[in-house]
């Protein structure tokens, strides 16, 4: 009966891109280095890193890796939502590690992208494990230096993960979701075939969340969970923000900049105090769902730094023309649209 229940909520829950936007190739004469030959020639960087990873559960999943030439020891962990892939959400990560200037791993989902496998709640929570995983004892991040950052369906495996690690320096749920089931139906109670618990996870996550909410999914989702945290930050609900562009405005970059200064504020100040947060360590990984290190304080400095023309900032003023609002990065075809009447773009 699970398996039956987890096959129709697959098919309600993860529309991966298809084909896939991207391809993953291995670069002549580096050694066996990875690359994504269909970013733009105009973000491409250094600093970028191409990944294959393993995860618990046999798949192997692309992640990617951005390194910001200035930043502190912050990384952040982005979980895209339910119908984008690496390829298209590649030029936003540069992006926010412009902004931010922060270190920023995305990856895809088991059956999105160049990843294996089928899309599947447990996959998506192994898919997570493994990105954390990597960025731990390849990259040296501690679970202080961390910010969990979920997308819309992404919020499930965000804050699974976020409800055991108890050192996190943040997390970042942008248009979440309370479950799955109550997307498409208002319902009172957690049912056990509901996906996506994250009205029963929220509560044990220990750090500072944002939350950010818009018209796709109802906003009473992004508020619930704001009102069920435990240290809540102040929440921004955009006025006329899309389901997938709201870094597409300059009040939602200016708040997520505001949100990370003030986690280098309070882990400053609680190293000051010599408060100690319990560690979490690989091996916690094993606490899976059924089925800390010195702190580092940073500046991210005063101004946006300057970024290309294809930046946020042109695209921004694109949406500002009533006669050609700006696409989602997304919403590809008519197929979108009618996922987003049904409820189902999450």
């Amino acid at each position: 009966m699970g398996g039956v229940t987890s096959s129709i909520a697959a098919k309600l829950a993860f529309f991966p891109p298809n084909p896939p936007s991207y391809t993953v190739v291995v670069e002549a004469n580096t050694g066996g280095h990875l690359s994504i030959p269909e970013i733009p020639a105009t973000t491409r960087r250094e600093g970028v890193e191409v990944l294959k990873l393993r995860t618990r559960r046999g798949n192997s999943i692309a992640a990617v890796h951005i390194k910001h030439p200035k930043s502190s020891a912050i990384t952040l962990l982005y979980s895209h939502g339910n119908a984008a892939d690496l390829g298209q959400m590649f030029e936003l990560f540069v992006e926010l590690s412009n902004r931010l200037r922060i270190n920023i791993m995305g990856y895809d989902y088991s059956g999105y992208g160049q990843s294996t496998g089928k899309p599947t709640e447990y996959n998506t929570y192994a898919d997570i494990d493994a990105a954390y995983k990597c960025l731990q004892e390849q990259y040296g991040v501690k679970d202080d230096q961390l910010i969990l950052y979920g997308q819309s369906v992404g919020s499930g495996p965000t804050l699974d993960l976020a409800s055991r690690l108890p050192s996190l320096r943040g997390v970042v749920l942008h248009s979440p979701i309370l479950s799955g089931m109550r997307v498409l139906y208002p319902v009172k109670r957690t049912y056990w075939f509901d996906i996506y618990k994250n009205i029963d996870k929220i509560g044990l996550v220990n750090c500072p969340v944002l939350g950010t909410a818009d018209e796709v999914v109802d906003c009473s989702h992004g508020k619930q969970l704001w009102e069920l945290c435990k240290q809540k930050y102040e929440p921004l609900w955009v006025n006329g923000g899309g389901h997938c562009n709201l870094e597409f405005y300059q009040e939602f970059i200016r708040h997520l900049k505001k949100f990370v200064l003030s986690l280098g504020k309070s882990q400053a100040s609680s190293t000051n105090n010599s408060s100690q947060k319990p560690t979490m360590d690989s091996n916690n990984l094993n606490k899976t769902s059924s089925g800390g290190g010195a702190a580092d304080t940073f500046d991210l400095g005063p101004d946006i730094p300057e970024v290309s023309r294809n930046s946020l900032d042109s695209r921004i003023e694109k949406s500002k023309k009533a006669d050609k609002p700006a696409k989602s990065r997304i919403s590809t075809d008519g197929v979108d649209r009618f996922r987003k009447k049904k409820g189902l773009v999450w």
